[in-house]
């Protein structure tokens, strides 16, 4: 292994990873053919076969994932080692890798402008995605930290609790339910329902919730996005269960209000997550203390509206400061 270089290690990672010679070459910013070439010479150096193709995925041999292991071990050594470096220099410098469910990205940008205040030598790379693909990218080492809404039971990790996450349900000002209080959740549960994804964690919650409470409900549009699900509910589409934390402007517009419904909102928690065999580096340290000391009225302070709504929720936002 003393003729192995870094190049090789780079391309079997990024193919591993992405499952795809293609993919990996997009993502290292080189051709197909040179990804193939480093990979088939790692696989001279090593005498065995690194990778098979399983249908029209590649997919790592035992010694594959033995190599790829070697190759993610490197790369977090060196960039450890790095921001050693950097901080003999007299500068605090590095690379945080930050992910974050889609949710969260109404408010994250708010989190890393803060650290970066005090960290201006940090450069960051920040991914957005469902639960599902935020624990694939954590178990990968494709992001040092993630900010989700309930940790992968798929996964060792560690999580750390550092704001409140409420969950409401929403509906066009002009909804019948708009002016209605006290309304039951089996009243609802009539309504036309606008849901996330499978893989969404807002979807859990949401499933989760009527299961409790002994409640069926009927989905009439699956939707890939909190944004669009928000646009067809002040179409008057339906109603839709969201996070608090991604209507502020449109409740502040008045353009959506809060149904006031009996047991919202659910109150869930916001949890920075890191995988327990990963040392954190002191960059992603740094920013989970953050997270945990000030995360809660950062998150506050970025996403709740401006002003109340016009009509409705008037109960619901009392309950609903992170």
């Amino acid at each position: 292994m003393q003729n192995v270089t870094l190049r090789q290690l780079e391309a079997l990672l990024a193919v591993v990873h992405r499952r795809s010679f293609t993919a990996a070459a997009r993502d290292l910013h080189v051709t197909q053919p040179a990804v193939s070439m480093q990979v088939r010479e790692l696989e001279s150096i090593c005498d065995l076969p690194l990778l098979e193709r399983i249908g029209r995925s590649v997919q790592p041999t035992e010694a594959g994932e033995e190599v790829a292991r070697c190759a993610e071990g490197v790369a977090e050594l060196l960039q450890r080692t790095g921001e050693r470096l950097a901080a003999l220099r007299g500068r605090e410098a590095g690379l945080l890798k930050l992910g974050a469910v889609s949710t969260a990205k109404y408010f994250a940008p708010s989190l890393l402008a803060a650290f970066q205040r005090d960290h201006p030598g940090v450069t960051v790379r920040f991914a957005v995605g469902n639960r599902q693909e935020m624990a694939r990218d954590l178990a990968h080492f494709e992001s040092d930290l993630v900010i989700m809404g309930r940790p992968p039971r798929e996964l060792e990790t560690v999580a750390a609790p550092f704001a409140r996450h409420p969950l409401v349900m929403i509906a066009a000002p002009t909804h019948p339910l708009a002016r209605r209080r006290r309304i039951p959740l089996a009243r609802v549960a009539s309504e036309t329902f606008l849901i996330r994804e499978p893989g969404s964690g807002t979807r859990a919650a949401m499933e989760q919730l009527f299961e409790e409470r002994g409640v069926a409900f009927r989905a009439s549009m699956e939707v890939s996005s909190n944004e669009t699900i928000k646009q067809a509910v002040m179409a008057g589409m339906g109603i839709s269960l969201i996070s608090a934390h991604t209507i502020g402007l449109e409740r502040a517009a008045g353009r959506l209000v809060l149904l006031d419904v009996v047991g919202l909102p659910v109150v869930r928690e916001w949890f920075v997550i890191h995988l327990r065999r990963r040392q954190l580096s002191p960059i992603a340290a740094a920013f989970r203390d953050l997270l945990v000391e000030r995360g809660a009225s950062l998150i506050h302070a970025a996403v709740e509206p401006a002003a109340p709504g016009r009509r409705g929720g008037g109960r619901a936002r009392r309950d609903l400061r992170a």
